[in-house]
């Protein structure tokens, strides 16, 4: 059976999902014959099958601090578009507003989350946990869709920007028609970029906050750690994997879905 599609030079879209299964599988066997023949203990490193019976046996409890997590990344990705592309927009219309404000963007992107993390909880409240991972998570998520976006609508075409002027469009027909639609791929790259960093922003939030969090996958791999269950650490770093995972495969749906009819980058190729 032929790995090449028709054209005999790239792999068949089957292939693409079952040569990287085929590899897990492999790694996954590897690792169960290695911890079991080395007898590793398992609070060193546990195989594969007791991580799976971890993941089973406190399936409700990872569950809902997967839901948890997964809506202080949700919510935090929206909020971080929504000021992402407002910032763009705001920097391409205003060449004062950018020289002002953008420096300050990149301070909040090079200050480690860590470090500023505990003055947001106590600026925030205690009593307010929720959110302040919020406002964490997306400080995390915000930079790349400011940037990106404000990239492409600066990548507008000039020969375009000089059609529009000599037609004499309004400064909202171009940023509609124009500006807004250029940008779309570098927002939709952005995009996939941001959804992973909202998903490590609320995780780190969740470990500076420690137990007052207390249903977050973070303070589930806190806990576990702190009783050496390891299988269930395990488990539930597994599920913090899946779930990035899915986000950025999702992300990179939408980017197909949107592009697909009229961008280079997901048109697809005779050759």
């Amino acid at each position: 059976m032929s790995v090449t599609g028709v054209t005999g030079d790239s792999p068949s879209r089957a292939w693409r999902i079952v040569i990287p299964i085929l590899l897990g599988i492999l790694f996954l066997g590897l690792w169960e014959f290695l911890v079991r023949w080395l007898q590793i203990p398992k609070f060193v490193l546990p195989p594969p099958s007791m991580i799976v019976d971890a993941l089973t046996e406190d399936y409700g409890t990872l569950i809902a601090s997967l839901w948890n997590t997964l809506k202080i990344t949700g919510m935090a990705f929206v909020v971080a578009v929504v000021l992402g592309v407002t910032g763009a927009i705001l920097f391409t219309q205003s060449r004062l507003f950018e020289m002002s404000l953008f420096p300050y963007a990149v301070v909040l992107q090079v200050t480690p989350i860590v470090s500023i993390a505990p003055f947001i909880l106590i600026w925030v409240g205690l009593d307010h946990i929720e959110r302040a991972l919020l406002i964490l998570a997306t400080i995390v998520a915000f930079f790349p869709i400011l940037s990106n976006t404000t990239l492409g609508m600066k990548s507008v075409d000039h020969n375009l920007l000089n059609l529009f002027d000599l037609y004499h469009a309004s400064r909202w027909q171009r940023l509609r028609y124009l500006q807004l639609p250029s940008a779309m791929p570098y927002l939709l790259g952005g995009m996939k970029i941001s959804g992973g960093l909202a998903l490590i922003g609320a995780v780190v939030a969740e470990f500076v906050a420690g137990s007052g969090t207390g249903t977050g996958l973070a303070w589930r791999i806190i806990e576990s750690s702190n009783r050496l269950n390891i299988p269930r650490m395990f488990a539930a770093l597994v599920l913090l994997s899946v779930l990035g995972v899915m986000i950025f495969f999702g992300l990179s749906a939408l980017e197909t879905m949107l592009l697909r009819k009229w961008h280079e980058s997901a048109v697809g190729r005779e050759n």
